[in-house]
């Protein structure tokens, strides 16, 4: 199992109210009693945290708000002594404008020019002025996905913040200097990577024009620039040069607008590409008809289960799943796909847990996933820190939206619900921090939180350590046949696993309701029943979001 930890959200031992490298160290206790194998550590580089941290200005030093590279080094001490990796983020389809690199680059004289996406204005237009930028393509936090550099008159590209200048990849100086980047790591002992939208780094060239369908005559698709005609080759070249296969280290890439197919291509053992990839398309489930994230729309069980079951069954035999519901870009699960209600909370993120942890693949728990934390509950546009969220209000405010729509929206998918203060206990401050957190801890840490949980047998927290103990023992958890039932059923999600003679059946109310057993289940005579959410007795219903693993016989 890896655990996602977000450094400036999960304990500052300072009290300057960001969290840092020492903070974490201070509770690797907590992880190991989880049972946690993997940590992967969200970036913690130097950054100006224009889109904090993923905007990286020094690939080989720690940003000073979160420690120093002795803390790193103390950290991955902490780790091995028990028995735990160490997984970086890697950040390198781009840079922040503030890279070395990037600031020789601006020089058109500079050998490093070449390092980066430059492109004169469109033909016919004065540099500079709108609609004289190079293609019509915007960017993933919208605007132009070209900012103009009045130094050397040309446009560079930037597929998301214009502080975040897109890497050349077709320059081999570019792709020797990220592999030997990420050797220096390995030898100060990283256990391995987790690749920021990487399936970004090969571009189709030449760069052209796409469809308007979006503000300002810009084109917004995605597919335009993923997926490049030479990924594969840039990803086999990285992997042979770091030594990704033969150290065995971990990798997983994150994947944008990637499916089946493509992920398995990747995947696969004799592609010597990545060990897995992160899929979004489960992550679009609850997206209306516009398919923006903030087009939000309830969650229709049966789609979700059948995009999971597809992923299930396409890596069945090659390639590897990727299992998760929260990360630092989504918002709490519990709040998404389950219900946050007092009454409901706790049984609805055990069994979001169940579902998820009984799939085949590695489960990724993102920090208090594990405790039920719950949306931000913000209520004011100032609240938010996100450069996704506050971007999208400005301009969508600007255009006449409604701006209570709007709010709510932002409410229920910004990317700051995941990134409020890790809870720690019942203080002011949730045990985060002694000083003022950079941003505002959830209302609910006084009764939502580590301490509470850790005391509490029924807890959230206990059920993820069963879950995460039940795959640590069991091959048919880690290796078992996939098989959907009932998939059209809009409350329960049930399947199967199978090796050999050994089967487990997972049954799952995702409902606020209690709902019966149904017929088409397997015959639970004989039934060992190895985990569940709820007591009960042979043949009772399923209780609102109860979830059960049987054994059967």
């Amino acid at each position: 199992m890896v655990y996602q930890i977000y450094p400036r959200s999960f304990a500052d031992s300072d009290g300057d109210g960001v969290g840092d490298l020492p903070g974490v160290v201070a509770h690797l206790d907590h992880l190991s009693a989880l049972g946690v194998d993997v940590v992967w550590l969200s970036p913690a580089y130097r950054s100006p945290m224009d889109d904090n941290g993923y905007d990286i200005s020094d690939y080989t030093d720690i940003d000073p708000l979160f420690g120093t590279l002795a803390d790193l080094d103390a950290l991955i001490a902490g780790l091995h002594s028990r028995g735990m990796k160490l997984v970086m983020d890697l950040v390198v389809n781009h840079t922040s404008d503030e890279h070395p690199w990037f600031v020789d680059s601006r020089d058109v004289s500079s050998p490093k020019r070449d390092w980066y996406i430059w492109r004169p204005a469109r033909q016919g237009h004065e540099p500079g002025t709108p609609g004289a930028e190079p293609t019509n393509w915007g960017s993933f936090f919208s605007g132009p996905a070209w900012q103009f550099d009045p130094a050397s008159g040309q446009y560079y590209l930037h597929l998301f913040s214009a502080k975040q200048p897109d890497l050349n990849w077709e320059n081999p100086a570019v792709r020797h200097a990220v592999h030997d980047m990420m050797r220096w790591w390995v030898d100060r002992g990283v256990d391995g990577f987790r690749m920021d939208v990487i399936n970004l780094i090969s571009k189709t060239y030449p760069l052209v024009d796409g469809p308007v369908n979006g503000p300002g005559g810009l084109c917004y698709d995605p597919s335009m620039v993923v997926e490049g005609p030479r990924l594969h080759e840039f990803l086999r070249e990285l992997n042979q040069e770091v030594g990704i296969d033969d150290r065995e280290l971990f990798s997983v890439g994150e994947m944008i607008l990637v499916d089946v197919e493509q992920a398995r291509s990747h995947t696969a053992a004799d592609a010597h590409e990545v060990g897995m990839v992160f899929t979004f398309e489960h992550m679009s489930i609850d997206a209306g008809a516009s398919g923006t994230k903030w087009d939000v729309v309830p969650l229709h069980l049966p789609a979700l289960k059948a995009n999971l079951a597809q992923w299930q069954e396409g890596l069945a035999d090659e390639g590897w799943n990727s299992l998760y519901f929260e990360n630092h870009d989504q918002p709490r699960s519990v709040s998404r796909f389950g219900d946050d209600s007092p009454e409901f909370r706790v049984a609805s993120a055990k069994t979001l847990a169940t579902t998820l942890h009984l799939l085949k693949g590695t489960p990724y728990v993102y920090q208090g996933q594990e405790l039920g934390m719950t949306n931000a509950g913000f209520t004011a546009i100032e609240q938010y820190n996100d450069l996704e969220s506050t971007r999208f209000f400005a301009e969508a405010s600007a255009a006449g939206g409604d701006p209570a729509q709007l709010l709510g929206a932002i409410a229920f998918k910004s990317r700051d619900n995941g990134r409020t203060p890790m809870q720690w206990d019942a203080s002011p401050q949730a045990g985060f921090t002694t000083g003022e957190p950079w941003l505002r801890v959830t209302p609910n840490h006084d009764t939502v939180n580590a301490a509470a949980a850790i005391a509490d047998p029924g807890s959230v927290f206990h059920h993820y350590r069963a879950l995460i103990d039940l795959r640590h023992q069991l091959e048919v958890v880690r290796q078992g046949r996939f098989a959907l039932l009932l998939p059209d059923d809009e409350h329960l999600f049930c399947f199967t696993r199978t090796l050999g003679d050994e089967a487990l059946l997972v049954v799952a109310n995702w409902s606020s309701s209690p709902v019966p057993l149904p017929a088409g289940l397997p015959s639970l005579a004989g039934a060992e029943v190895l985990l569940g959410t709820h007591a009960f007795s042979p043949g009772d219903d399923l209780a609102a979001w109860e979830s059960r693993i049987y054994r059967l016989a």
